[in-house]
């Protein structure tokens, strides 16, 4: 059974070749790890897949979805469909028909964010002021900092001071357009800022498939005190897990780049310790 696993391994990767010719990678050929780049819909994704030695016969592969346009239930409901495909078709190649669903699932998110984003420039050319559209229009300057790597992963933070929510979404727009950050495995972020004329701290956060990384992240702001400030932490997986010590690069990610630039102040009793120590 295992020769005839490979066997259709094989042929089934050898077709893949094929049909996507450069967008089809070849990542560990020892742990038959391989991705596929979908572009589709001004969007872009990335599916990576790892066939072990009982598919197709017993067993699905394994795989992981890069897609930083891809949130929360919308994320949940593509995974459910790749899962239906699988038991649908169990005991045969299913990576074409992943792929493929993952392309329709793009066309289709891509002509509703058409959709939206038609309803909201109709909202913004009744509603908004002159200030807002300027705000809407310039994207704050954005930071990145210092990379962190461990056993294959790599994690690098980008930080942009932000003074509303114009400027969050100019921001995330902005970092997207960079290939490299937007096939990251996850692009975690938190931001905070005052709004012009209110005394509330407006504050929310972005897991990106990395269960409570986002809420760390805010916490930390909360922890420093900082505001009017948004960081985003990129990780690309490197197929080792990390378990906790992932969420510890994550927040040092953070913290390093709120330090250099200039966010993080000494406390006076943390200096007046240090004065004592000597």
């Amino acid at each position: 059974m295992a020769d005839e696993n490979l066997a259709r391994q094989n042929d089934e990767i050898e077709a893949l070749a094929s049909i996507y010719g450069t967008d089809f990678h070849t990542e560990s050929a020892e742990h038959r790890t391989y991705s596929v780049e979908i572009n589709e819909a001004r969007l872009s994704s990335l599916l990576q897949v790892t066939m072990p030695s009982d598919y197709p016969a017993e067993a699905p592969p394994t795989y992981s979805l890069s897609a930083p346009w891809l949130k929360g239930l919308r994320r949940q409901e593509l995974c459910g469909h790749l899962e239906n495909i699988y038991l649908e078709n169990t005991g045969e190649s299913i990576v074409y028909l992943w792929v493929e669903r993952i392309r329709q699932f793009m066309v289709e998110f891509g002509e509703e964010e058409e959709v939206q984003e038609s309803q909201a420039q109709e909202v913004i050319a009744i509603q908004d002021t002159p200030k807002e559209l300027a705000q809407e229009m310039d994207c704050p300057e954005i930071f990145s900092g210092e990379i962190i790597s461990d056993r294959k992963s790599v994690f690098q933070p980008h930080l942009a001071a932000v003074h509303s929510q114009a400027q969050v979404g100019q921001v995330l727009k902005k970092l997207y357009e960079n290939k490299k950050v937007a096939n990251a495995t996850h692009n975690m972020y938190a931001y905070r800022f005052l709004p012009d004329g209110s005394t509330h701290i407006t504050q929310d956060c972005e897991d990106d498939g990395e269960d409570h990384a986002g809420g760390r992240m805010l916490h930390l702001l909360q922890i420093l005190d900082v505001s009017n400030v948004m960081v985003v932490v990129s990780r690309w997986f490197g197929g080792i897990l990390l378990g906790p010590d992932r969420f510890k690069h994550i927040n040092n990610s953070a913290r390093q780049i709120l330090d250099s630039c200039g966010y993080i102040v000494p406390r006076q009793d943390d200096n007046k310790k240090k004065k004592k120590g000597k």
